[in-house]
């Protein structure tokens, strides 16, 4: 289903104030044509009040005659009443229409015929003046009914040309002015709404930045805010601006704290590893004493001494792995020297296949050798880790190829194997510290869930990142690093 884009506060800010205005205009302009056009009706009604009395004066003038079939000629009361041009005169008698005629720009009546005039029968005597149409030569007309002395009425009118065409004027002249000044309002309005809004702006230009840094992990400086100008609480901008800089502050403080835990975390663990080093080495070292003095030992206790010479191995390993995490993190500066990609690939390959001969191994290198500027002995242990994840976490007879690519400046190294696949819930997290494929605390694999954490902080080290694909049936751990094309 497809939605609608919506406005921006700014559009519909503008677009309120033009429809406003506009709104305003036409309520105004219409208003200003009704008002004008009842203003020249009534002064049109007022001066064909007076036209009637003059026309009726000269009409009664004339007198009566014997015979009521001959009436005076409406030509004779328009000529000796002094109409205007225009003016229409007849008389109307038992719904026939008599010598019906209009004043022409000379003064002189021009008879019409009676055929156009038959709205005028419609006319109730002695009423308000009424607007009739008159057909397309006469035109609408402002017409009253005026009863006579013989029982004729008298019927005088004038034209509303004049009227109509002052209206229509007006109308023109505040449609133009209107859409002028709509347009004007319209452009000022975009100016002073993105003035207004200019502040808002900026705020939002502050809240991405913050969003932009890594704010889930290291120490994290938040020092961005929003500038003092935008965060005056007076205006309603301003309360945002501020509201957003105490938000920050708050935050903030919460990374500091969360930082100086760390900190303390990572300290402990260094501290602790480090000491753990001395007596695990001589626990290993007294263990392997044991077991190679030839004492006569009973088979229990030479067991024993086995376990403990295995758990020491197997601890050592895990402290020297906290160690270097613990390293990594304090940012500890590594080695830069040429690291021939192919080559270690060639060795930790061949060390892979002797730990795992129920594996199948392949290698995929290019033709020229890839050379990158690193710490050698991390980035070794960063394929073997790989390598050693691939064999632990797949079943024998699973194909394991490990290739080397360049694409444009970057060195890409790949660990694919065929195996079942990871978890999907556990993909975005594999590269956490303590995650296990498995799920598991056994020790049957000899896992501790550090091996791809210290891959990912080493490849980060070196400016990298390291990705990780799954399906079932393939899944492909990537390694992209800075190639040193000098």
């Amino acid at each position: 289903m497809l939605t609608r884009k919506r406005l921006t506060l700014r559009r519909r800010l503008v677009l309120g104030i033009v429809a406003l205005l506009a709104a305003v205009t036409l309520v105004i302009g219409v208003l200003s044509v009704v008002a004008l056009n009842g203003f020249l009706t009534a002064r049109l009604d007022r001066q064909l009040t007076s036209a009637t009395d003059r026309s009726q004066d000269a009409f009664d003038g004339r007198g009566s005659l014997p015979d009521d079939n001959l009436r005076p000629p409406a030509s004779g009361f328009l000529a000796r009443s002094g109409q205007s041009v225009g003016t229409l005169g007849a008389i109307v008698n038992a719904g026939e229409i008599f010598n019906a005629a209009v004043l022409d720009s000379d003064g002189r009546p021009t008879p019409i015929d009676s055929a156009q005039l038959g709205a005028l029968l419609s006319l109730a005597p002695d009423s308000a003046p009424v607007s009739l149409d008159l057909g397309t030569s006469l035109g609408e007309y402002r017409v009253i009914a005026r009863t006579a002395p013989n029982g004729d009425y008298l019927v005088i009118g004038l034209p509303l040309n004049d009227v109509k065409s002052t209206v229509f004027q007006l109308g023109v002249l505040i449609l133009i002015i209107g859409i002028v000044g709509v347009s004007a309002a319209a452009v000022a309005g975009v100016i002073i709404v993105r003035s207004a809004l200019r502040p808002l702006e900026r705020v939002a230009a502050t809240a991405t930045r913050v969003s932009e840094l890594p704010l889930d992990r290291g120490e994290v400086a938040l020092a961005v805010r929003v500038p003092e100008a935008d965060a005056d609480p007076s205006t309603e901008v301003g309360a945002v601006g501020s509201a957003f800089n105490r938000m920050l502050g708050h935050v903030a403080s919460a990374l500091e704290a969360r930082q100086a835990s760390e900190n303390k975390v990572r300290t402990f663990v260094a501290d602790a590893s480090h000491e753990l080093r001395t007596p695990l080495a001589s626990i290993r070292g007294y263990a392997e004493l044991t077991r190679r003095g030839n004492h006569d030992l009973p088979d229990d206790v030479v067991h024993a001494i086995g376990r403990v010479e295995s758990e020491s191995v197997r601890m050592t390993a895990l402290v020297e792995d906290l160690l270097l995490l613990a390293r990594l993190d304090e940012h500890h500066q590594l080695e830069a020297l040429d690291v021939d990609l192919g080559r270690m690939l060639v060795d930790t390959v061949s060390d892979a296949r002797a730990a795992g001969p129920d594996h199948t191994w392949a290698l995929d290198l290019p033709d020229e050798p890839v050379y990158v500027s690193g710490d050698a002995s991390k980035l070794h242990q960063v394929v073997a880790n790989l390598l050693t994840n691939a064999r632990t976490h797949t079943p024998p007879g699973t194909l394991v190829t490990a290739s080397l690519s360049v694409n444009g400046n970057r060195a890409v190294i790949e660990v694919a194997d065929t195996g079942p696949g990871i978890d999907p819930a556990l993909v975005p997290t594999i590269f956490e510290r303590f995650v296990r494929g498995d799920g598991s605390r056994s020790r049957a694999s000899g896992s501790t869930g550090l091996g791809l954490a210290i891959v990912s902080a080493v490849v980060e080290a070196h400016a990298g990142r390291a990705e990780v694909e799954s399906a079932p049936g393939r899944t492909v751990f990537r390694v992209i690093l800075a190639r040193d094309i000098g």
